[in-house]
């Protein structure tokens, strides 16, 4: 596991392990807890996983270790 710190504005919490993924959707004026969670797995022709994985390597890409 390695956490890192970034500055962007998230619109959506990921979380991943190998081709499954839980995005937790932000819901304006409604805590985390709160809000819808998706639970995604990677299938052949379908492209969602790959949107939400590439979205999560474009703000880790940015972002820096925590020491």
């Amino acid at each position: 596991m390695e956490f890192r710190l970034h500055g962007t504005v998230l619109y959506n919490s990921i979380y991943r392990a190998d081709d499954q993924m839980l995005v937790n959707t932000h819901v304006y004026g409604a805590p985390a807890a709160n809000a819808p969670v998706l639970h995604l797995r990677k299938i052949v022709g379908g492209g969602m996983v790959n949107t939400y994985a590439e979205s999560f390597e474009r703000v880790w890409s940015q972002s820096a270790p925590l020491d």
